[in-house]
């Protein structure tokens, strides 16, 4: 049987491992959005480099103002859409790296709780008389931990939905506004 500092210094260190394991994979997803951001921008520049020529090789070739007028009313809809298109994108690719950011947190934080409620149960079994207060003050700390991060997780998600919405409403808004009107 281990003593408790031994046990004590196991559980650190695996739990060390378990936050170093889990900054990498942090790391790793943070620079896969990054890849997928940087993609999405260098395409939406390209794009954009070659719309614009057209456009303006487009407008240019207005004989009168009002002709000139049309043309930019007509090209107004379809940019509020790609600028609405690139905004759900990018609100896409920043949920799913969130997302996987909550699956990686999520799992070390269930794998960390098992490994110190063992920890705690196996201390408890060996502790001495009279240590019952204290261990059910460390269950106690542990567990308001664990209800904190739920907390804590619960306020991430509502807040990146609600981040996806407010994108949402003011693509549509965008797009809405970009409608060429009609005069009756």
């Amino acid at each position: 049987m281990f003593s408790f500092h031994e046990q004590f210094a196991a559980a650190t260190k695996a739990h060390f491992e378990a936050q170093l394991a889990l900054l990498n994979t942090l790391t790793a997803k943070t620079f896969e959005g990054v890849e997928k951001v940087i993609e999405l921008n260098l395409n939406a520049a390209k794009a954009s480099l070659e719309e614009t020529g057209a456009g303006a090789k487009q407008l240019m070739s207005a004989k009168d103002p009002q002709e000139f007028l049309t043309i930019s009313a007509a090209q107004a809809k379809p940019n509020a859409e790609k600028a609405a298109a690139y905004g759900r994108h990018l609100a896409g690719i920043a949920s799913g790296t969130q997302a996987e950011f909550t699956r990686a947190a999520e799992a070390q934080v269930a794998e960390t709780q098992k490994k110190i409620n063992a920890l705690i149960e196996e201390v408890s079994k060996s502790a001495p008389a009279g240590s019952e207060n204290a261990i059910a003050i460390l269950k106690s700390v542990i567990s308001n931990a664990n209800a904190g991060y739920e907390q804590l997780t619960k306020n991430a998600k509502q807040a990146v939905e609600t981040l996806e919405a407010n994108l949402n409403t003011a693509t549509t808004q965008l797009t809405k506004a970009a409608t060429p009107r009609t005069k009756k």
